[in-house]
């Protein structure tokens, strides 16, 4: 059993890590289920599985703590309440859509303006590496970045579906 029991500790972790949010009290959780069904070890069924035996005393075990946690005085310091306000969903909802709305852009660039851009701002090539790996002069792909800039630029400020002048000339 106590093979078994090592063997099991990674996944008894995951579960503690779950329940708890916090490692140290995962780590705690998992000390106080091994140490449970070590000295509990007659309630196991040889035949049956331990896994489930385990998961059954952590869920206990957990139960027993949140009980506890509920009666016990619970003042929370100012630097724990902004931990638990999260991030502003306006927000992340407004950066989604941000985003969404760059890739759409991104997409509409004429295929040699896409990949100049693609390789210097997502790759992070330098001007002279994104020139060599599309086998134009530097000064060619210069031009090519500019102009897919300004058209992002002009998608992106540009009215859903207001008609755009078009990308311009996709150079050489």
């Amino acid at each position: 059993m106590e093979r078994e029991l090592v063997a099991m500790l990674p996944r008894l972790r995951r579960m503690a890590r779950a329940l708890c949010r916090d490692p140290e009290d995962a780590d705690e959780l998992v000390q106080e289920v091994c140490e449970r069904a070590l000295r509990g070890r007659a309630g196991f069924t040889p035949g049956t599985r331990l896994d489930s035996w385990l998961y059954r005393i952590m869920q206990n075990r957990w139960i027993d703590r949140c009980r506890r946690r509920k009666g016990e005085d619970t003042t929370v310091g100012l630097e724990d309440v902004v931990e638990l306000a999260g991030s502003d969903g306006r927000r992340q909802t407004e950066d989604h859509l941000t985003l969404a709305a760059v890739r759409r852009a991104i997409h509409e660039l004429p295929e040699d303006q896409r990949l100049a851009l693609v390789l210097v701002t997502i790759e992070g090539l330098s001007y002279r590496e994104a020139a060599e790996r599309l086998a134009v002069p530097l000064g060619t792909l210069m031009s090519r970045l500019g102009r897919a800039r300004r058209r992002l630029v002009a998608l992106l400020e540009a009215p859903r579906g207001a008609a755009l002048p078009q990308a311009g000339r996709s150079g050489p």
